[in-house]
């Protein structure tokens, strides 16, 4: 039977495809092993090439390679992603001024080596300012050894004075403090301000670090003067000698000043290469700010905080007085747990309608005497005049307003600091900022005084 197609019926045959299939592996063997021998007879000809082309003293080992261990020091890694527990380490982490090498730098390691209880005092005595300052440097893009100089300046202490008046942990002179816009006056001196007077010292180290480019002539020029340093590099430019900080001819204590902070930096840098062991501080904050409703007192305000008083005077020692007026951009600095505390102690304080302030003003009657009133009002006449900065030099009369406790005021918060017109004057030469370069003293305890006369309408602030 044929096709229906008409086509004739072919014999059975096995399919093709298999004796491709061998033909193409078959091939591809070949072909790699064709390619194996060529690149082996390559692998033998070329090092002959490059021997024979390379100098004689050079030769082209047969022998495996090797590995080269090589005996580096075991540096800890520095994580910079991630912030360090110990604030000192983010100081570290934050240093950038060039170092300066002199034998005074060493003479002053060498002297507060010998100093090691005092020198961790020190230390130590920045716990409550320093995460701020670390924190303003770093918005600033300001190296952090600068957190180091009030070490140099005041001990970390705000409420330090000089000879020289100047005054807090920056050491501002007044005229300086007032270009920098620190309020001075009868009630309170901004220049002790922890906030206030970091903000105008940064503004000051900035400006004169663009005056000369340089942070070792800044700092000169922060102890001297930034005019006095324009001269004395004028005097080497004259004479065409070399006009940076150890070539210029400066007082001694301007020679001393940044060989004092560079010594502090080596020690912090690495306390244990000189024997040392710093104690840790948590880098966190260490206050809060926080705003008031009206004029307070002292002693309300660290009650309310339940805030030890001198822990809450050395957080906001910028008061003269023991009323804290209420105003814009003065805020009352608490230690950071204490915040939250505070605002609900005074929300409650407010709603049983009670007085922020217990201190009020009295008007002196004609023929009164400053010791009549102190006994009128039950205040010791030492204390009268040192709340109203009465010196013997004061003129005090009828009509004179005076600053008296009411029902409930305490007098713990008498024990105001020296003003610094109550600082004996002496003779000196120009020095940081324009003030008078003089030793540091001691000053002894006594009753504040220094201020001219005094009238002070309620809740009016007197200026100097």
């Amino acid at each position: 039977m044929q096709p229906v197609d008409g086509s004739k019926h072919l014999p059975a045959t096995r399919p093709l495809l298999p004796s491709l299939q061998l033909h193409s592996l078959l091939r591809c063997l070949l072909l790699c092993g064709f390619a194996v021998l060529t690149l082996a007879a390559r692998a033998q000809t070329v090092p002959a090439a490059i021997e024979g082309a390379l100098p004689p003293e050079f030769t082209l080992s047969q022998e495996p390679p090797q590995e080269i261990v090589e005996d580096l020091p075991n540096f800890p890694p520095i994580d910079l992603t991630t912030e360090p527990e110990d604030l000192w380490q983010r100081v570290r982490n934050g240093f950038a001024m060039p170092n300066l090498d002199s034998p005074l730098v060493v003479e002053r390691e060498a002297w507060y080596l010998n100093r090691p209880e005092m020198l961790k005092r020190l230390l130590a005595s920045s716990h409550r300012y320093i995460y701020y300052i670390v924190q303003e440097l770093e918005k600033r893009g300001m190296p952090t050894e600068l957190a180091l100089l009030p070490l140099v300046e005041s001990a970390y202490n705000p409420m330090a004075y000089s000879r020289a008046r100047a005054s807090g942990l920056w050491q501002f002179i007044p005229s300086t403090g007032k270009s920098y816009r620190l309020e001075q006056t009868w009630w309170l001196d901004q220049r002790r301000d922890i906030v206030a007077s970091t903000g105008a010292a940064l503004d000051y180290l900035q400006t004169i670090y663009e005056m000369h480019g340089d942070w070792q002539l800044a700092l000169a020029s922060y102890n001297w003067g930034e005019h006095a340093v324009a001269r004395a590099i004028a005097k080497n430019q004259a004479k065409g000698l070399p006009t940076d900080y150890i070539s210029l001819t400066m007082p001694g204590e301007t020679r001393y000043y940044v060989p004092k902070l560079q010594a502090i930096k080596n020690i912090v840098a690495n306390p244990k290469l000189f024997g040392l062991n710093i104690d840790a501080l948590p880098n966190k904050p260490y206050f809060d700010a926080v705003g008031r409703p009206a004029d307070m007192d002292v002693t309300l305000a660290a009650k309310l905080a339940e805030t030890p008083l001198a822990e809450f005077k050395a957080l906001n020692p910028s008061y003269n007085r023991p009323v804290m007026l209420a105003k814009k951009g003065s805020p009352l600095l608490l230690p950071a747990d204490k915040v939250q505390i505070f605002l609900a102690n005074l929300e409650s304080y407010e709603q049983q309608e009670k007085p922020l302030s217990n201190w009020t003003t009295y008007k002196m009657k004609k023929g009164e005497k400053l010791a009549s009133v102190a006994a009128r009002v039950h205040m010791t006449l030492i204390d009268l005049r040192q709340i109203n900065g009465i010196t013997n030099r004061t003129k005090i009369g009828t009509g004179t307003t005076l600053l008296v406790p009411g029902k409930g005021a305490n007098l713990q918060a008498v024990n105001l600091p020296l003003t610094p017109r109550d600082l004996p004057k002496q003779k000196a030469v120009k020095g940081k900022k324009g003030k008078k370069v003089a030793a540091k003293t001691k000053v002894a305890k006594k009753p504040v005084k220094g201020k001219k006369k005094v009238t002070i309408p309620a809740g009016k602030k007197h200026q100097d």
